[in-house]
């Protein structure tokens, strides 16, 4: 019952891009005492699905999370076992928020590493990245997202494409490293 009332919540939340107030929550849940409705929320507060900013009650990034149900084989057929748990995404993809953000792919050249036009990719920022990372970079003073390789005859480094109608790129003058990529957000219609 108490996942009831927090998706009631949510789903006000979907529909009028705020929360509701305890007299709102009254009529939500068909409760006569705000001091039922004030037990709830105390108990929502301590999960940490919301919290208290300027004296009002806002929504964390938990109150968000969706289901995690569980492990699904993506080769034959078995039947999947619920093991309900919730899992917000960015504490999934992200692991550090301070120094990520998100940024939209152009272009083809990262395909075969499943990065596609219009995917959004997390990125780190970093100066140092490892061979064989997917990075983000400046080279010859365009910015590039690629493979980072090293050419270990001529010692230097190089960026890869992950589509074999491009070359590698190795650069003329410069190549800065500013960030790796984390993970992929790919939505489909």
């Amino acid at each position: 019952m108490k996942q009831n009332y927090l998706d009631q919540v949510k789903n006000f939340y979907k529909h009028q891009h705020r929360l509701p107030s305890y007299s709102e929550m009254l009529t939500l849940f068909g409760f006569a005492s705000k001091n039922a409705i004030y037990k709830i929320v105390q108990k929502w507060l301590e999960e940490g699905l919301l919290k208290k900013a300027n004296n009002k009650l806002a929504p964390t990034s938990k109150f968000f999370a969706l289901p995690l149900l569980g492990v699904i084989k993506a080769g034959f057929p078995i039947l999947a076992e619920e093991n309900k748990q919730y899992l917000t995404l960015d504490e999934y993809l992200i692991e550090d928020p301070q120094s990520s953000f998100l940024l939209k792919v152009s272009g083809d050249s990262m395909i075969q590493v499943g990065i596609f036009e219009g995917d959004l990719v997390i990125v780190e920022k970093k100066n140092d990245a490892l061979t064989g990372d997917i990075v983000l970079a400046q080279i010859d003073k365009e910015w590039t997202l690629k493979i980072l390789r090293k050419d270990q005859k001529k010692g230097v480094k190089y960026l890869e494409a992950a589509n074999p109608k491009y070359p590698p790129f190795y650069p003329r003058h410069e190549l800065q490293i500013y960030g790796i990529v984390k993970g992929v957000v790919r939505k489909f219609n």
